[in-house]
């Protein structure tokens, strides 16, 4: 007899060693819930695949955290990330997908042409399977980095922001996600400093003139040396990489937008081809390596990480799955 240990209730901890979970059957699969996942849920789910997304966190990925988004298609005046996650949300799940969160990838088996995915809940098989794992959060790695996690430092504007009300921030980064944080902060912090340490952002201008014209102060040529402090942060030390010269600044909190690196480890581990950075490596049809296997998003070798690309990159990946599941007559 087997016994289905994937109940949401039942932590994978908990299975008794040596007892079989009942294998879910699905036709296509989708590891992660941001943009692409759930943008390719919606697509696997209209086209009347039996969908299933699964997502580490809470559905929405990057999106959920952005404070504003002012560039995606249809919103003339722009949307929250929260808002924009709740729509595609609502329209993944009204196109029948179901989705999973709060359960996390632990491995792929893809020999033999089987597809079978192992979460911390339960295991499933797939006819076709869409990687959309994102990326997470580059870290400076600097002594304090670590200990402050949480007491000061933060890589989340959106979630974090409002414990520094009246305060002093620092910003660390040089791209878009740096820059629409500080501007985001600039309307809670009562001082906000942009650290970056080369001579020129590589933000779209709009926004930067924005941060002038709302007095944030750039530090450039900066690199953080170490967060100090005592309960929570108090201050770091900055290096100017130009000068040469090393100083101490006084501040209540550090946020940091450096980069991102690619959740692909398990997908490298199962042999799905990546780069020399870890992203995987797609054609133009979003297909990998791997016969029934793609991937979509953030964690693809695209080198335009936008909503719009990943949304783009899930809608080719999704239809060509269920050409690949259905094989209809134009399918090659």
């Amino acid at each position: 007899m087997f016994i289905n240990y994937s109940s949401n209730n039942t932590p994978s901890n908990l299975v008794p060693k040596g007892v079989d979970r009942l294998m879910e059957e699905w036709e296509l699969i989708i590891i992660g819930a941001g943009a692409a996942g759930l943008t390719a849920g919606m697509y696997g789910g209209r086209s009347g695949l039996k969908t299933l997304v699964l997502e580490e966190k809470l559905p929405g990925g990057m999106i959920s955290i952005t404070p504003w988004v002012e560039n995606y298609p249809g919103f003339p005046g722009g949307i929250t990330g929260a808002d924009l996650t709740k729509n595609i949300l609502s329209q993944c799940r009204r196109f029948g997908a179901q989705i999973r969160e709060l359960e996390s990838v632990l491995e792929l088996s893809l020999d033999d042409g089987t597809r079978v995915v192992r979460t911390t809940r339960s295991e499933y098989s797939a006819e076709a399977l869409i990687i959309a794992s994102g990326s997470r959060h580059k870290t400076l790695g600097v002594p304090g980095e670590k200990e402050y996690q949480g007491r000061g430092v933060s890589y989340c504007a959106l979630c974090d922001g409002a414990f520094f009300k009246g305060k002093k921030v620092l910003v660390v980064g040089g791209g878009n996600t740096a820059v629409m944080s500080a501007l985001y902060l600039s309307n809670i912090a009562s001082e906000v400093c942009l650290a970056h340490r080369r001579e020129q952002l590589r933000a779209d201008a709009v926004y930067v003139d924005e941060l002038a014209r709302r007095g944030v102060e750039f530090l450039w040529n900066t690199e953080v040396r170490e967060i100090r402090g005592n309960l929570s942060v108090e201050s770091v030390v900055l290096f100017d990489n130009k000068k040469g010269d090393t100083r101490q600044m006084s501040v209540d909190g550090v946020f940091i937008f450096i980069g991102e690196i690619p959740n692909s480890e398990f997908a490298k581990k199962a042999g799905i081809r990546v780069d020399r950075y870890g992203y995987i490596q797609v054609d133009s049809l979003q297909r990998t390596n791997i016969c029934g296997v793609y991937a979509a998003g953030d964690v693809t070798t695209c080198p335009v990480k936008q909503i719009g690309t990943a949304v783009g990159q899930a809608i080719v990946a999704a239809t060509d799955a269920f050409a690949h599941i259905k094989r209809p007559y134009y399918y090659r």
